[in-house]
């Protein structure tokens, strides 16, 4: 049996393999989560200790164990339209932005779900887009194209199965859009196509370039940031700014900070929230 009680010393090897690969950073309240989550890999590797699951992971030339932890370490805590306010700033931009579609200064809107989980919040952004559609946006749903990205190829797969059990599909969601928008097979929901086929699922590490990603209208990195170290953040920001396209739009998680860490961006404030603009 393995000694599955984790030390200080396996518990800083194993979060500095995690930031090392993920950009996650993990404070040392966080010890038992590491402890409880990663046990079941000494078992399916055959390990005594956690030293020797972090040597093994090292030591991994293919990777698939290091993407294991990370996997295993990532929060995929999520739930529909969540704090309700980005998705009404959501509504606003929308409208301005239809406008450029309208007068062929573009062709799509893009937007980007960073850290997208199990693809609540991509499916929450393509449902207020065709509510915004139906009450006269003056758009159509493939003047719209949403990009997804996680670095947990295990939330990934949930995302694109688009397949939700009665507790996921409870959290968040209004009946009205519940009854709408998915359909109930036994104890499963299942979204539907027109809903699903507006969301481009992607697996992307935030340390990656964002590059290949192109030009964003508009960029959704919500209670992502708050796990990350101080230089990272900023180094996350500056990067989403280079991704924007002039005038484009950044809305983070209710509880992080966006100027303390880049002067790249301008504050804005509506009735229900604040959001940012590249400068």
């Amino acid at each position: 049996m393995p000694e599955n009680k984790i030390t200080q010393q396996e518990f800083n090897l194993i979060t500095e393999l995690v930031e090392k690969y993920s950009g996650i950073h993990l404070e040392d309240e966080k010890m038992y989560l590491v402890e409880s989550r990663l046990t079941p890999l000494l078992v399916e590797n055959g390990c005594n200790n956690f030293i020797e699951l972090y040597h093994k992971a090292i030591n991994d030339k293919v990777g698939a164990l290091r993407e294991k932890i990370v996997d295993l370490m990532t929060t995929n805590e999520t739930l529909w339209f969540r704090d309700s306010a980005p998705f009404e700033i959501l509504k606003g931009l929308l409208k301005e932005l239809s406008v450029k579609i309208k007068s062929g200064i573009q062709s799509k809107i893009r937007i980007w779900s960073a850290a997208c989980s199990t693809g609540q919040e991509p499916y929450s952004i393509a449902i207020t887009i065709l509510e915004s559609i139906s009450e006269g946006l003056g758009i159509k749903p493939n003047n719209v194209e949403i990009i997804a990205t996680d670095i947990s190829p295990k939330a990934l797969f949930i995302a694109k199965l688009g397949r939700y059990d009665s507790i996921a599909i409870s959290r968040g969601l209004p009946e009205k859009l519940r009854e709408k928008y998915f359909r109930n097979e036994g104890k499963i929901w299942i979204i539907s196509d027109n809903v699903k086929n507006m969301v481009n699922f992607k697996k992307m590490n935030l340390q990656e370039s964002f590059l290949p990603l192109g030009k964003m209208d508009i960029v959704f990195c919500r209670n992502v940031l708050i796990y990350f170290s101080e230089k990272f953040k900023q180094e996350v920001l500056n990067k989403i700014a280079e991704t924007l396209k002039p005038s484009g739009y950044l809305i983070v998680g209710a509880s992080e900070s966006v100027l303390n860490y880049s002067n790249q961006y301008t504050m804005l404030k509506n009735g229900v929230g604040l959001y940012y603009k590249v400068k």
